[in-house]
């Protein structure tokens, strides 16, 4: 590329950069060019969207969290439980996998059994707030899939959880 042409070019993107005011296309703008969340639009597949995945998982919580060697819930997780329970019957066109973790301790096959009791723990609490059984899977991965890798306690309260995985359609 030649001289000429690289500076045509960097000339043609400083102009496009600077082309990000609204107003200058003659006060169309009525100072609307606030973010959604301070004009308090819903932007599909957002946080802001109450039906959306994400508004799921950030806003309601898709995990609840167990004590050591223990699948019954606590106050705290049937609180968690509660909305999600209220959000899936809002949003009926999502199904669930309730997926069972356990920390590392201990052997495969008990953290799987162990994994497999706390998403049953939770897939029943979801269908005594209404939640259709039908609607709602359960996987136990026992300490096969960790989200924090150590051997401190910190790390082993993340790894003791249950997850609530949803998924787009009814399934019959």
């Amino acid at each position: 590329m030649n001289t000429a042409v690289k500076l045509l070019f960097g000339i043609a993107l400083t102009a496009i950069a600077g082309c990000t005011d609204p107003s200058r296309l003659g006060g169309f703008d009525n100072g609307a060019s606030n973010n959604s969340a301070q004009t308090g639009a819903i932007t599909p597949g957002t946080i802001s969207d109450p039906t959306s995945v994400v508004h799921f998982q950030q806003a309601v919580g898709d995990r609840v969290l167990f004590e050591v060697d223990q699948s019954s819930l606590t106050p705290i997780a049937q609180d968690l439980l509660a909305s999600q329970a209220r959000w899936l019957n809002a949003n009926m066109g999502y199904t669930a996998v309730i997926e069972g973790h356990a920390d590392e301790q201990g052997t495969r096959e008990y953290n799987l059994a162990l994994g497999a009791r706390r998403a049953d723990a939770v897939r029943n609490y979801l269908v005594s707030q209404g939640v259709a059984a039908t609607r709602l899977q359960v996987v136990s991965y026992g300490k096969e899939r960790p989200l924090q890798i150590c051997s401190q306690e910190s790390c082993y309260q993340q790894n003791r959880r249950a997850v609530t995985v949803l998924k787009a359609g009814i399934s019959g």
